[in-house]
């Protein structure tokens, strides 16, 4: 009966394992497509990664921003076009699942343009949403 419940503990922990990998590796897509979209210059698919409503949040320079299509157009403000957007590298240095279907990420991200090279960190919360991961909550400096 013990090696039952060892043998029983040691699948459900494997399982959930698994699933973390799973899930790390899809928090990795939803940011690598992120990148690929603005390295395109296509603002649109950089914001697919985010969650399309009201209640998302990020966090700049000049403070919250609440809302998908309010960031949208702070994006597009701020980086008309491609030549603004530069090319964006990610450097990631953490991703902690906080639950099943909320995560944390820690990185930096840095851009080189023609005249400048900017840099920065961010924090993100993502959250699981009908099976998709998406960033709810951005912090970037």
């Amino acid at each position: 009966m013990k090696r039952l419940l060892i043998l029983l503990f040691c699948l459900v922990a494997s399982q959930a394992m698994a699933q973390t990998a799973h899930d790390r590796n899809a928090i990795l897509k939803v940011l690598e497509d992120q990148r690929q979209g603005w390295n395109k210059g296509d603002m649109d698919a950089y914001m697919q990664g985010y969650w399309k409503s009201d209640s998302l949040l990020f966090v700049g320079k000049n403070g919250p921003t609440y809302g998908w299509q309010k960031t949208l157009d702070n994006y597009k403000k701020g980086y008309p076009d491609k030549s603004a957007m530069g090319f964006l590298t990610f450097g990631i240095k953490k991703i902690e699942f906080l639950s099943k279907d909320r995560a944390f990420v820690l990185g930096s991200w840095n851009l080189k343009r023609e005249k400048d090279e900017p840099k920065g960190y961010f924090t993100l919360l993502l959250r699981k949403i009908k099976g998709q991961w998406k960033v709810v909550a951005d912090h970037s400096s």
